[in-house]
């Protein structure tokens, strides 16, 4: 009789103790950083003067 009554308890305990009280809720995702722009490579200086 004392384990049923032992047992019932833990069981209320353990179900009396989940959970989060209120209303449920999705919570707001971080915000993602902004990704910097890529950057061209640089180009190599081209010459005016061309060999013939």
């Amino acid at each position: 009789m004392a384990l049923n009554i032992g047992a019932a308890a833990v069981v209320f305990v353990a179900l009396a103790g989940c959970g989060q009280t209120g209303p449920l809720y999705m919570p707001t995702p971080p915000a993602k950083p902004q990704p910097t722009p890529a950057v061209p490579p640089a180009m190599p200086p081209v010459s005016s003067s061309v060999a013939q």
